[in-house]
């Protein structure tokens, strides 16, 4: 369910921006037999109650990042559990420990992580994730926020 929230959420917001397609909205590294998902985006997104139920705190000056990791070997592109941790900053080089939470909906597995923002502030992210001896690289990316 929530996956399905937050790709539809990826819909809206790319189709926001003039993206035409959800393969252009779609954040991805493929690292061998492994799809990482990631995105970041303003919690105002979730619902107030998709909020409650994940312990998320809804507010203009607060994001979320998502990660979720494929196992493209196997039939089906399984979620696989992994080790995570990152640091997120800004342009001012202020660093902030991303803490991430796991979450496990039916077969679905996603961390999430909060990270607070001000307006038009664009946040760096840097990721760890590990799974076993089969995955062992860091994610790294950018996203800017903006207060509504």
């Amino acid at each position: 369910m929530f996956r399905t929230i937050i790709l539809n959420l990826l819909l809206v917001v790319g189709l926001s921006f003039g993206l035409t397609s959800t393969a252009q909205a779609e954040q991805k590294q493929q690292v061998g037999n492994f799809d990482i998902h990631y995105m970041a985006l303003s919690s105002t997104f979730i619902t107030p109650s998709i909020a409650k139920t994940y312990g998320i705190e809804r507010s203009n000056y607060n994001g979320i990042v998502n990660i979720a990791v494929l196992d493209t070997s196997k039939e089906g592109n399984p979620p696989v559990a992994i080790e995570i941790s990152g640091v997120a900053n800004n342009l001012l080089d202020a660093r902030i420990t991303l803490d991430f939470k796991e979450i496990r909906e039916g077969k679905a597995i996603y961390y999430i992580a909060q990270v607070p923002y001000r307006d038009d502030q664009e946040i760096n992210f840097n990721i760890a994730v590990k799974h076993g001896n089969q995955l062992n690289t860091s994610v790294k990316f950018k996203q800017k926020f903006y207060v509504e």
